[in-house]
């Protein structure tokens, strides 16, 4: 995996439930992947997946992080989460507060 650009990002992803969403997140920032992880309430979900329509309720994670550290993030999230093809994005922010980007960038080391 190439080594991205350094600086504040996001990492978006939705997991089956809470329980789930909040142990995942603990292992993120316990393996300094993550700053923060905002776990939102229930969500309800419409997608197609293999051509078919289907509906769930979720419950989302935005995770605040380092984009030198995607590569390694998303892998890992792969690894912890229960779908076979889980919905993971992220991107670089094009602005943040100078704490916040202080902050993130501590995950560097």
């Amino acid at each position: 995996m190439a080594d991205r650009e350094s600086g504040p990002g996001l990492v978006w992803c939705p997991f089956p439930d809470a329980e789930i969403a909040q142990a995942v997140a603990a292992t993120m920032l316990d393996e300094g992947l993550a700053a923060c992880a905002n776990i939102f309430g229930s969500i309800h979900s419409l997608f197609v997946w293999s051509g078919e329509r289907g509906e769930a309720e979720e419950t989302g994670v935005l995770f605040k992080t380092d984009a030198a550290l995607f590569d390694r993030a998303i892998a890992r999230l792969a690894e912890l989460h229960p779908y076979d093809a889980p919905a993971i994005l992220a991107w670089r922010c094009d602005a943040a507060f100078s704490a916040t980007a202080a902050w993130l960038a501590e995950l560097r080391g």
